[in-house]
Parts: C-alpha cells; sequence; structure tokens
C-alpha cells in the first residue's frame, strides 16, 4: 500500500509550520527594533536633559552670588598676599571635569601672578557632585586632612595633583589608598594623614564647606569670583581661563 497520496498534505504541513515560524522570527526583529529605538530614544532624552541642566546650573551660577572676601572662609586655601591689587575667589569640586578645565588652563598662571604678587586666590573646595559616588566629598576630605596636619603649601600642592590625575565622573573611583599616596607625593607624612583620609575626619567640614558655598549662591562647579563679581568672560571655559589670566597678570 502506497503513502504517495499522503505525502502532499504532509509537506504541505511542513511548509506551513516553517513559514509561521519565519513570521514569528520577524515579528520578534520588529519588536526587538522597536524596544531598542524607544530605549536609544530615551537614553538621549535623558543625554539632552543632563546637557541642558548642566548648561542652565553653569549659566545661573553667579547670578545670585553673595560675594565674600578672600580668606573670609574657614574651608578655603589661598594662595598669594593680602593686599594684592586683584582677589580671585574659585568655588571648584574635584570630581568636577570643567573644574578640570579650568584648573589646566589657569592654575599654573594664576599661581605665577599669586607670586608675583598681582593677585590672591582663594580656592574653595566643595562637594556638589555625590550623586555620582564617594569621590567627591572623599577627595575634600582628604584635601583638608591635609591642609590641617601639613600646611597650606602641601595642601596646595595636593589640590593640584588631585585635578592632574582626575578621575571620570563615571568611575571608577580612587581609594583611600591612593589618596593617602598622592597626601605623600605632595609632600605630607603619611602617618600623620592616612587616620583622618581613612577615618573621615573632616567630613563636617565638607559638609559645612559645601553648605556655605550654597550660602554664597553657588550653584555649580566652577564658579569665579573676580574682585566681589562672578567672573563669566568668554563662550569657553578655556576662554574664560585665558581672560582671568590677562585680567589678573
Amino acid at each position: 500500500m502506497s503513502n504517495k497520496p499522503g505525502a502532499p498534505k504532509g509537506a504541505a504541513k511542513v511548509r506551513a509550520k516553517e513559514q509561521r515560524a519565519a513570521e514569528l522570527r520577524a515579528e520578534a526583529e520588529r519588536k526587538r527594533r522597536a524596544e531598542n529605538l524607544k530605549r536609544g530614544a530615551i537614553v538621549g532624552g535623558l543625554l539632552v536633559l543632563v546637557v541642558v541642566a548642566a548648561i542652565f546650573i553653569s549659566s545661573r551660577s553667579g547670578e545670585d552670588l553673595v560675594a565674600s572676601d578672600v580668606g573670609s572662609s574657614d574651608y578655603g586655601l589661598v594662595v598669594g598676599e593680602p593686599g594684592a591689587p586683584r582677589e580671585v575667589v574659585i568655588y571648584e569640586d574635584f570630581l568636577c571635569p570643567i573644574c578640570g578645565v579650568l584648573e589646566e588652563g589657569a592654575g599654573e598662571g594664576l599661581a605665577a601672578a599669586a607670586a608675583a604678587g598681582t593677585v590672591v586666590v582663594d580656592y574653595r573646595p566643595i562637594a556638589i557632585l555625590n550623586r555620582f559616588g564617594p569621590y567627591s566629598a572623599d577627595s575634600l576630605n582628604a584635601f583638608l586632612v591635609v591642609q590641617q596636619e601639613a600646611g597650606d603649601e602641601v595642601a596646595k600642592e595636593f589640590h593640584d595633583l588631585l585635578f592632574a590625575d582626575q578621575p571620570s565622573e563615571d568611575g571608577p573611583f580612587p581609594d583611600d589608598d591612593w589618596l593617602v599616596e598622592k597626601a605623600v607625593e605632595a609632600g605630607a607624612e603619611e602617618a600623620a594623614i592616612r587616620p583622618g583620609i581613612e577615618g573621615g575626619s573632616r567630613m563636617a567640614d565638607v559638609e559645612a564647606a559645601t553648605q556655605e558655598a550654597e550660602d554664597a549662591g553657588v550653584q555649580g562647579t566652577p564658579t569665579v569670583v573676580l574682585d566681589g563679581e562672578a567672573f563669566r568672560d568668554g563662550k569657553s571655559w578655556d576662554e574664560i581661563a585665558e581672560n582671568l589670566l590677562e585680567e589678573v597678570s
């Protein structure tokens, strides 16, 4: 007895199953692409919001600033001699990439101008980027510990090293051992600064310094104050750094 009459039906069923499987795969692919597009739109929208927010903060910072005299904060680092013709206050966060741009563009020039007696600079580190991780506060705590235990000169060197080797906002973030290593490289004694860095001995002052800046109207970093007024002369922070040096040199 032959099975040939039944073969076409079997082949048709196979073809139908294959076609259905192909349709299901195509539908799954369409859904996958749609989901990717949706995710891309969400991520893109979030990036736009972040950029817009950053620009908003940066552009507003200083609008309602209450100017304070150089040396008036308990948490600042003053470089140069009081009574210099020009006075600069810089609010900064050791994790802030724009602060890194400003430091790279103006740091050496400000130090030279301070040494020449044409400007006195008051660096006021704060911790406003804690949403990215602990480094913003940890680095400021370490800076205050170094300043307390080793003095302003070593603290300034430590300040410069923190910006020279600044981590990304996305991490990974350096640990306490790294901060101790940088402090020692700056000239501090390890035995003097390690306990305070590891134990967060100046964290209360980290909060106080940040609150003091917020109370003064600081809404973002960097915020530069020249002779009592917010300084934003330039279309980019590279240009602002250049123009700041022209003003004080």
